[in-house]
Parts: structure tokens; C-alpha cells; sequence
């Protein structure tokens, strides 16, 4: 009896999982088929199938594949990463008969390559001469948001492990030019064949030292100083508690008031507003905490308020739309746009709106994504959840495992709770919070009919319930 039906190898872009994946397949008995949950693709890209399951039917039944995986007749696995399809990722991690392979790799790593690979289009190398010379740019926010992903995903994935008495067989970078732990790794699954050497086709790309590698190395080194670089390097345990919103929040200049932002809500009115209670400019704010330097915050600011404002569901929706689906723009999410549009027929652009995008195309691929947004939030697309269209009563209870808001103030109430919350916190004469005009091509007034408001309530329904909120119009 086989210890193991099927393996995965939860891994992340950068770490070595294409070379970890070709060594696997180097062992007679063992094979490795790709990324076979990844939204935008099956296996590899340009891939048909998997074991004979299409794209569309695995995102239409994702079981389906996790079963002919199950089935293949080598010890076959896959390689899964913190984005791919969510809805098999509890099978996944509660199934003692799937092997648990967990690869890391130092997170500053991983980042850099990433941002090479990006500046340079070169994500695999087999043939030294043809490498292409590239240096990454840092970026604090970024890098923080990526340590985030990876800490959330390897937190859960031991969590889970420790509640169904399970084990998993940890890969570092490094080991993976081991040939002994290669072979260790096939004897626990089961394989008897061994490997005298590894493979040499893929070439490492980048063997340079880190400040060589990344133009802007100083701000990248004062920007590092502020993490704990104990909790950094371990693996898979860095900072398991720290709230994934964090480096999010902005505090007052002078005035003790803390904002904790509800992605696609009126963030720039909020942060006009806070910065002009002080009279500074809104890089002048204090951010990029961590959960270590916002406690300092607190406590060294006794009758500190923290807050949040939520939007009208219906009209957060829009805004995530316009700005993160329908542009694409620097902050768009172009690959799951892409996604959109080849899996879930989106009838957007293929680039930004032109002259005939009008309104009644705004509001038929407006329908369509509310359509998507429901879909995605119930756990049945391939596509992540994200923050931006998450529903509010949730970004709010993921807030609480850190800070809870002392005041949750809808958008069309700021003017009468905001200036009251600074009075609070010891401002004497508060402004009032202005308006700031969002960027859509239409407004939401100009396609509003009850068909959009009812799939606005469908989608979130949890909302609408939570927090009192009315038809929209």
C-alpha cells in the first residue's frame, strides 16, 4: 500500500519549483505535471489539458482533475502556488493520502528575481548566452504586500497541517542543488528510484550578489530595516499573527487618529481629509507600519482613535471595476482582467476603452462583472478573492485580529462623524472632509437600473444585511 496517492508542491514565482519540477520528473515513477490550478492557464502556458481535462472543464468541475491526478498511474503532483484556484486547496491540505511538499525560499530572493524576470521578459534560462541583464527596482508597498501573501499562505498551510496530525517535506532553495535531498524527497513518496546527478538544463539566472542586482539598494536596505529579519528567514513560520492590512493604515501628522482603509472605498476624500487636519501633505502621513511599529504608535499616543469608512456596496463595486478591471492602467489587475475576459466572456477592451465603448457597453460589461463578483465570492471561479471587491463585513472582521475600529462611518456620513472623531482624539476645529471625484468613464448614476442593484445585492448580500444599507439610488 502506497503512503501517498498523489503529491503537491506548494511553492511560490521564483523559488526554484521549475527546477524542483524537472528533477521530479528525472525519477522514473514520478511526474510532475506544472500548474494545474492556475487561473490563467492548465499546467504550462499554451497547454491543451491536463491528463485529457481542458481549461474550461477543470474551472467548471476543479475535482475533476484533483481525482485524475489522484489516478495517474505514477506518483503524479503539481505544483501549487498561494494564487492558484481556492476551491481545491482544502482537499489539498486536509487529505493525509496527498503529499505535502512546502518549497521556500528567502522572500528578498524570490522578489528580486521576480522583478528581473519582469523587467527583462527572461522567467527560465537554458542557455547562458542567451541570458538577458537586467536590475530590479525596489518597491516597499510591493514587497510588503508579496511577504504578506506568502506569510498568510504558509501560516495556513501549517495551521491546517497541525490540526489533522500531518507533516509536510520542507525544500529550501538551496537544498534543491542537493541531489541526496533530492533522492530523500523521492523515497518519501514512495519512489525507489534514485538519481545519480541533477538536471542541468535550467540555469540559474541571476548569481550575482543583492546590490548589485537591485538599482535602488539603499532605499531597499532602510526599507528591510524596519522588518524583523528573525521572523523574515524562517520558514514556514514568519510572524504567523501579523494582520495582512496593516501596512495599509495611515495615522494623523499631529492629531492621534488611525485610518484603516477598505480597498475601493473613498480612500483619497479620507486621506485629503486627515492630512489637512494637520495641515501637512498626504506624503507626509504616517504608513508602512508593521504590527511591531504600529503598537509603538499606540502606546505612545494614549486617547489614539482608529477608524473605517465603508462605501455603499453598489458603488464600491464600481470603483473596483473601473479601477482595477476596465483600465489598464499601473495598479490595474492585468492578469486577472485577462482572465476575465478569456474564461468569464467580460465584454470589456482588450486595451483601455475608446470611442466606442458608450454607455450601454459600460453597462453591459458592468452587469457582467457584478455577475462574476458573485460568483467569485460564493468560491466558484478560479480567480483570488481580492481586496478590492471583498466584501466589506469581511475586510472588517480581518481587520479585528489586530486592531478593531473604534468608529465604522459610511461614506455619506463622513462630514458629521469625521470632524466629531478628531474632536475626540483632541483636534479643536477639524475641517471637513471634501469630495474626490473617482476616474470612470461613465458614472454609476448613468447606468443604474434595478437589474444592477439587485446582482449588487446578490453579490452582497452580507453588506446590505450588515450594515444597513438601502437601494443605492
Amino acid at each position: 500500500m502506497t503512503r501517498f496517492d498523489c503529491f503537491v508542491v506548494f511553492a511560490e514565482m521564483r523559488t526554484g519549483s521549475n527546477f524542483l519540477e524537472a528533477n521530479l520528473n528525472a525519477f522514473d515513477g514520478i511526474s510532475c505535471l506544472g500548474e494545474v490550478f492556475n487561473p490563467h492557464f492548465i499546467g504550462y502556458p499554451n497547454a491543451e489539458d491536463v491528463l485529457g481535462i481542458s481549461q474550461e472543464e477543470r474551472d467548471a468541475k476543479p475535482h475533476r482533475l484533483l481525482d485524475a491526478v489522484r489516478a495517474a498511474p505514477d506518483m503524479a503532483g503539481f505544483r501549487y502556488f498561494h494564487d492558484h484556484d481556492p476551491r481545491v486547496l482544502d482537499a489539498l491540505l486536509t487529505d493525509p493520502k496527498v503529499g505535502k511538499v512546502v518549497l521556500t525560499r528567502n522572500p528578498v530572493d524570490s522578489y528580486i528575481s521576480w522583478k528581473i524576470a519582469q523587467a527583462t521578459g527572461q522567467w527560465k534560462l537554458t542557455n547562458v548566452k542567451k541570458r538577458k541583464a537586467g536590475r530590479a527596482v525596489f518597491d516597499g508597498p510591493e514587497f510588503e504586500a508579496h511577504l504578506d501573501a506568502l506569510q498568510a499562505f504558509q501560516v495556513q498551510i501549517m495551521n491546517t497541517l497541525q490540526r489533522t496530525a500531518q507533516t509536510a517535506f520542507y525544500v529550501a532553495y538551496e537544498d534543491l542543488q542537493d541531489v541526496a535531498v533530492m533522492n530523500g524527497l523521492a523515497a518519501w513518496l514512495g519512489c525507489p528510484a534514485r538519481l545519480d546527478s541533477l538536471n542541468t538544463a535550467l540555469k540559474r539566472q541571476n548569481p550575482q550578489p543583492v546590490a548589485e542586482k537591485v538599482e535602488n539598494f539603499e532605499a531597499m536596505a532602510a526599507s528591510l530595516a524596519r522588518l524583523d529579519r528573525f521572523n523574515l528567514s524562517r520558514t514556514p513560520n514568519f510572524e504567523p499573527r501579523r494582520g495582512a492590512a496593516v501596512p495599509t493604515y495611515f495615522a494623523g501628522a499631529k492629531t492621534p487618529l488611525l485610518y484603516m482603509p477598505v480597498r475601493s472605498g473613498p480612500e483619497a476624500a479620507v486621506l485629503g481629509w486627515l492630512a489637512a487636519l494637520d495641515g501637512v501633505a498626504e506624503k507626509d502621513l504616517s504608513s508602512d507600519f508593521t504590527q511591531g511599529t504600529l503598537r509603538t504608535w499606540k502606546r505612545e499616543r494614549p486617547g489614539h482613535r482608529s477608524f473605517t469608512v465603508i462605501r455603499h456596496p453598489l458603488a464600491r463595486a464600481h470603483e473596483a471595476f473601473c479601477a482595477k478591471i476596465l483600465t489598464t492602467e499601473k495598479g490595474s489587475f492585468k492578469g486577472i482582467r485577462k482572465t476575465l475576459r478569456r474564461a468569464h466572456a467580460l465584454p470589456i477592451p482588450e486595451g483601455e476603452p475608446g470611442a466606442d465603448y458608450d454607455v450601454d457597453a459600460h453597462r453591459e460589461a458592468f452587469t457582467a462583472w457584478l455577475t462574476f463578483v458573485k460568483a467569485n465570492l460564493s468560491g466558484q471561479t478560479a480567480v483570488r478573492v481580492d481586496g478590492h471587491w471583498a466584501s466589506q463585513a469581511q475586510c472588517i472582521q480581518g481587520m479585528a485580529d489586530h486592531t478593531l475600529p473604534d468608529m465604522v462611518v459610511r461614506e455619506d456620513e463622513m462630514a458629521m462623524y469625521l470632524p466629531a472623531l478628531a474632536m475626540q482624539a483632541g483636534h479643536e476645529a477639524p475641517p471637513d472632509p471634501q469630495p474626490v471625484a473617482t476616474r470612470a468613464p461613465f458614472a454609476l448614476a448613468q447606468i443604474y437600473d434595478d437589474r444592477i442593484e439587485a446582482l449588487a445585492r446578490e453579490a452582497y448580500q452580507r453588506d446590505y444585511d450588515m450594515f444597513g444599507f438601502d437601494d443605492w439610488s
